[in-house]
């Protein structure tokens, strides 16, 4: 019988818990965080009573024991692997935050545990889920603008090095790359399928810290054409964009980041430019199809292989990187 309700954990309590997943789920019906958990049972009972969601915990086992049927992981990268088996393991369904997990191997071993124990990994690649990158891969698989030529993306923002678990490289596993990175490899995935090679660089140009504030990279996809993207920690202002050539045509999609109207634009031999706009919690479009595929047992749109495949990506960048330094 399918679950008709879906009791929601929370592990970690970060800012991005408070300020957007547990307030975007609250828009949904059929969803409530009945627990939370933090290593600090302080920060779990502030959450608990400013939402007031009924359990808080600093104990994961209690955690999961407290009536909930699926998780979202919200934790630094570090602790992914061992709260991912764990909840796999006390038949949760599972939503993670990007990136899967430090590296590969963990990947590997976290998507078996869930396979072995019939539940769902989904990991929380939001922007594929935005309806203007969802009607773009539309007009590339319907070979609307010909053939696939190119495929250009940017994510940049400036995050100053500080407290932050993502400046430390035991807790995060990397920088721009691993965090914001790992959204721009999906997003060439999603639209151009799988990847062949990658080339680039991971640098520090202007932040000092652990871990890279910079990372750009050329890939090949499998079926023909090249994806190219940047990502960074320091930059104040930018456009953020994705481009997209065919031999016939070509998209443009302005401020699809963040919850503000983006626009999509299209080229085609032949016809007027037209433009579209949107406004889309991108969160919420995620929560939907994972509510769906959590209640209806089904896979997810972004899963934990997405997650592996992108994290594999992201180590072959690096290890070539590291062998261009050395």
């Amino acid at each position: 019988m399918l679950k008709q309700k879906l009791n929601w954990g929370v592990a970690g309590c970060g800012r991005f818990a408070e300020n957007a997943f547990i307030p975007t789920l609250r828009l949904l019906k059929r969803n409530v965080v009945v627990s939370l958990f933090s290593n600090s049972k302080e920060r779990a009972i502030e959450l608990s009573k400013k939402f007031g969601i009924a359990s808080a915990f600093s104990d994961y086992d209690e955690f999961l024991s407290s009536g909930v049927n699926c998780v979202y992981i919200s934790s630094a990268n570090s602790h992914h692997y061992e709260q991912v088996i764990k909840a796999a393991k006390a038949g949760k369904n599972i939503l993670c935050e990007k990136p899967l997990s430090l590296n590969s191997s963990q990947a590997e071993e976290m998507i078996k545990v869930c396979e072995d124990n019939g539940v769902k990994l989904a990991v929380s690649y939001v922007y594929r889920f935005h309806p203007l990158i969802r009607k773009a891969k539309e007009l590339i698989g319907n070979e609307y603008i010909g053939k696939l030529v190119s495929i250009n993306l940017n994510f940049n923002i400036d995050m100053v090095p500080g407290n932050n678990f993502r400046f430390n490289k035991e807790l995060s596993g990397g920088g721009a790359l691993r965090d914001l990175g790992t959204h721009m490899i999906d997003l060439l995935r999603f639209f151009g399928g799988e990847i062949k090679s990658i080339e680039g660089s991971v640098d520090n140009v202007v932040y000092k810290s652990d871990v890279d504030d910079f990372a750009a990279a050329i890939v090949h996809f499998e079926k023909g054409g090249y994806g190219y993207f940047n990502v960074s920690y320091n930059n104040k202002k930018a456009f953020n964009r994705v481009e997209i050539l065919g031999n016939k045509g070509a998209i443009s999609i302005e401020k699809y980041i963040g919850n503000q109207p983006a626009k999509l634009t299209i080229l085609h031999e032949g016809e007027t430019k037209k433009s579209f706009r949107k406004r889309a919690n991108n969160l919420l479009y995620l929560l939907k199809s994972v509510q769906q595929s959590f209640l209806r047992n089904e896979q997810p749109l972004a899963t934990g292989y997405d997650g592996l495949i992108n994290m594999k990506l992201m180590e072959e960048l690096e290890s070539k990187c590291q062998r261009k330094e050395s």
